[in-house]
């Protein structure tokens, strides 16, 4: 069993209602040994059907996540972090706020949300640019933000954009997106930085998290080593999202370990 949860959302995150502290009793509940919140930031997100902005209140934030820490510093250990959505455009935004803000984070996730001012969750991505350019557009916008924005620790769900797929392309081929896709891996492995396992694949009906296992594979073959595994929750229920299944993913992978990330530096767990 994986006893730490990298990747959480509470009310700081405009697509959340959940208190900090509920999230941190039902880590206790679950038995878990860390959790590591990471709420969003995605600066110059469009508009939104339900209205969501996805800024971040930066002081409150930290504020309320260290006053929680040391409440429960004696049963549970309490990380910040933040999923930082990035756009290719954003260097020089990004890099104010990292100046800023960024020194303080144990964690930040290089995630990708928004391509061509759309966000595939909403399904007017696929609509307009089809299976297979979608895709494609959408890794190859990964790795413009990668190099971005190169403050990160993990990569967030590498191919979210696969949990959204029209139902009539719901299948994903590794090899057909091979050439881009092993850019993306080796600028990962090359800054020495990590790849998410994100549970969340499973919640939404996929047959493995995100990444697919064919791309956690090739990162591996690649020499990827650093995984960190988050379940992406937005409400208690959904902690630790089928996290009994992620061993046997990584292993058949070729995983052994995981990281978790404390003051930027990984510490590795044995799976």
């Amino acid at each position: 069993m994986i006893y730490t949860d990298t990747h959480l959302h509470t009310s700081f995150s405009s697509d959340s209602d959940t208190p900090m502290e509920l999230m941190i009793k039902k880590g206790l509940e679950l038995g878990m040994k860390t959790l590591c919140f990471t709420e969003h930031y995605d600066p110059c997100h469009p508009d939104t059907p339900d209205k969501l902005d996805f800024l971040l209140d930066f002081e409150n934030y930290k504020k309320t996540l260290f006053s929680l820490k040391e409440k429960y510093a004696s049963q549970i250990e309490i990380l910040y972090g933040l999923e930082l959505g990035v756009q290719p455009h954003l260097g020089r935004l990004l890099a104010n706020f990292y100046e800023k803000y960024g020194k303080d984070f144990d964690f930040i996730i290089n995630s990708c949300h928004i391509v061509n001012n759309m966000d595939p969750y909403y399904g007017t991505y696929f609509k307009e640019l089809g299976a297979t350019r979608g895709l494609m557009t959408y890794f190859e916008t990964v790795l413009s933000n990668l190099k971005a924005f190169p403050h990160y620790q993990s990569v967030g769900h590498l191919d979210y954009v696969c949990r959204y797929l029209p139902e009539s392309s719901q299948t994903f081929f590794y090899d057909h997106f091979s050439d881009i896709l092993d850019e993306i891996l080796i600028e990962i492995i090359e800054r020495n930085r990590a790849l998410e396992v994100n549970t969340a694949g499973l919640k939404y009906g996929l047959d493995w998290p995100n990444p697919d296992i064919s791309i956690l594979r090739r990162y591996r073959e690649l020499g990827g080593e650093l995984i960190t595994i988050g379940s992406d929750a937005h409400k208690p229920e959904h902690m630790a999202w089928e996290f009994d299944k992620v061993p046997d993913i990584l292993h058949r992978a070729g995983f052994r370990h995981y990281a978790v990330f404390k003051e930027k530096k990984p510490v590795v767990y044995d799976i």
